[in-house]
């Protein structure tokens, strides 16, 4: 695992084939969703390639802050002793992490105690009206300042709900399974159209009763009662961090890159199903499964890219990924069309418009729209100054237009790439880009 030196910007220069093998680091929504679960699990559980990274040292955190006995053999192996949690004095911190916020609160509005759940000036502008509303429905003392944290939660007696999600979203949907596991009653999820489902495939593997109500899994019923059994994992990689690799070696000439383990599950593969209508070259191999889901090694090779439209249910199974595809479409022959995606204005930055703002700035000509963007190409990156807005997905997209501009570029505020990439530029730096950390 690579260390996390904080970089506080990266100086990059176009020419460096992308070559190599390389690993990435453990998935991030399992890795939240690990340590809650085992937290609140009776016996010892066992994580491996737990990614040490910002938003997941958050949740981390504040488990610790409610009792969780948590040891370390090293930064991604843990050991957790999981029983009844306890109160915390101090508000509970999750930092940037939105994911940490929106599944502990599942978990908190369950407990004989008050809590109170909180982050940074960021997190606090993020909406959790999605959340709040659904589990008052179920009876859970939840509330929040104009919708926002920080959420304070009071002792409530849990009813289960039949909850129809008005968009697909893992968020939400985890959000209600894990406070289904204190109602009195089976909690049922509808959505529609599928999103990730890590928290059911791992709910299930703990031993609680699942049951999916129609054959695309889009209606979920969770069962409370019964033991939830510890947890004995290895967590694959990342799709969404393969995703900044993958992207650079398929736009920088002479490029052959092999990454390793990656996480395969089909509501997180959006991002591949784009690349391939768009003409990338790569392969999958080494398939298995690890923890519950689908892993493989992805080889990818430097390509034409053409032009694609997304929309529908494809958007929620690579919504992460819309950054770095938006520097993708620029290299692409013709028109790139994304709708459906008004989700990215409400991510850690509003990323539509944060990522056309700064592409702008090394050249790139892009039509935003109100779910999305139009990008005409292939376009010339120039070069200059971007800057990464404290969002993590936004500076290392930023990191790999800069290699592929004719003058390469300087992001700035590059630290917080470490949130779900710790090693991000020494790992790209070690297969053959030229990129200087400072």
């Amino acid at each position: 695992m690579k260390t996390d030196a904080r970089h506080q910007q990266f100086t990059l220069r176009p020419g460096g084939e992308i070559r190599g093998k390389i690993t990435v680091p453990g998935d991030k929504s399992i890795s939240h969703r690990a340590v809650m679960l085992a937290s609140i699990a009776q016996g010892t559980s066992y994580i491996r390639n737990w990614l040490a990274a910002g938003d997941t040292e958050a949740t981390l955190g504040a488990m610790r802050d409610l009792g969780a006995r948590i040891e370390r053999q090293d930064a991604s192996t843990l050991t957790i002793e999981g029983g009844p949690l306890r109160p915390s004095p101090n508000p509970l911190n999750l930092k940037n992490a939105g994911t940490g916020i929106r599944l502990l609160a599942g978990i908190m509005v369950g407990q004989p105690f008050a809590s109170t759940l909180d982050g940074s000036e960021q997190l606090r502008r993020r909406p959790m009206r999605r959340i709040i509303d659904p589990l008052t429905r179920m009876g859970a003392d939840i509330r929040a300042a104009n919708g926002c944290c920080p959420l304070t939660i009071r002792p409530a007696a849990l009813t289960g709900a039949h909850y129809d999600m008005p968009i697909a979203s893992g968020q939400v949907k985890s959000a209600l399974l894990l406070a289904g596991l204190y109602a009195d009653t089976p909690t049922t999820v509808t959505q529609p159209s599928p999103a990730r489902d890590h928290t059911e495939r791992m709910l299930r593997a703990m031993g609680v009763r699942i049951d999916q109500e129609d054959e695309a899994g889009n209606c979920l019923t969770l069962y409370p009662g019964g033991r939830l059994e510890p947890l004995d994992i290895t967590v694959p990689g990342d799709p969404s961090s393969a995703a900044f690799p993958l992207v650079a070696a398929l736009l920088v000439p002479g490029s052959d890159l092999t990454i390793t383990g990656v996480d395969l599950n089909p509501t997180r593969t959006g991002m591949l199903d784009a690349l391939a209508e768009m003409g990338a070259d790569f392969a999958i191999s080494n398939r298995l499964t690890q923890a519950g889901e689908p892993v493989g090694d992805i080889q990818v090779k430097s390509s034409a890219l053409r032009g694609v439209d997304i929309g529908g249910e494809t958007v929620v199974r690579m919504i992460d990924e819309f950054p770095i595809l938006m520097v993708a479409a620029t290299q692409a022959e013709g028109e790139t069309i994304v709708r459906d995606a008004r989700e990215l204005r409400v991510k850690e930055t509003d990323r539509i418009a944060v990522m056309a703002a700064e592409l702008r700035k090394l050249g790139a000509v892009i039509e935003e729209r109100e779910d999305g963007f139009r990008i005409v190409g292939p376009q010339r990156l120039s070069g200059g100054q971007v800057d990464g807005h404290d969002d993590h997905r936004i500076a290392m997209s930023l990191t790999i237009a800069g290699l592929v501009a004719a003058e390469g570029a300087i992001v700035t505020d590059a630290a917080c790439a470490a949130d779900s990439f710790p090693g991000f530029a020494e790992t790209l730096a070690g297969c053959g880009a030229l990129l200087l950390p400072e």
